[in-house]
């Protein structure tokens, strides 16, 4: 079973991190959120779900303005050719489905909520988004988004396993 939104704050709480929740109906593109994330401070991420033509899995969380190159950045993280990952595989690893990837759901790739034989995922992190603060992802859903400070956006990421790769987009070739 996916990590609920309760135990994903019950975990962040335990690691000693705060954090601010807004609710707002679904939001399922960067540019549907806008409106309401424009009042909020920081830096809003765009997460995506891929996979690679050896069949290894990626997270990569980026700022929202970032501009993502799939067909570059494979040389970049040292992967095969990427591609979107499909709905059931996202489902499986991280505990999401389309429209809710993010970078908390990191959570679900421990050992507490993962799938049986569900296969690693590899973080890719955006530096760009780490340079803001706080930094806003979803809480497992799309119906509320949640700020939180970067250094304690990788704290979590850390406990959950990951050690993110962090990427500069705009250094990635044309």
């Amino acid at each position: 079973m996916p990590a609920s939104r309760a135990e994903l704050f019950a975990f962040l709480t335990d690691l000693g991190i705060a954090v601010k929740t807004y609710d707002h109906p679904p939001i399922f593109t960067v540019e549907e959120g806008a409106p309401w994330k424009a009042s909020w401070p920081g830096g809003h991420s765009k997460n995506l779900f891929l996979k690679d033509k050896k069949g290894d899995f990626y997270l990569i969380s980026a700022l929202a303005e970032s501009e993502i190159r799939l067909n570059k950045l494979s040389k970049v993280i040292g992967s095969a050719r990427l591609s979107f990952g499909r709905p059931e595989k996202m489902t499986e690893i991280l505990g999401v489905t389309p429209g809710s990837v993010t970078g908390f759901a990191l959570i679900n790739t421990m050992a507490a909520f993962k799938a049986p034989e569900s296969p690693p995922i590899r973080f890719i992190l955006d530096k760009a988004l780490m340079a803001e603060s706080p930094i806003h992802f979803h809480p497992l859903k799309n119906d509320a988004t949640t700020a939180i400070a970067p250094q304690d956006f990788m704290t979590f990421a850390r406990a959950c396993g990951h050690e993110p790769l962090l990427v500069d987009f705009t250094e990635v070739p044309e």
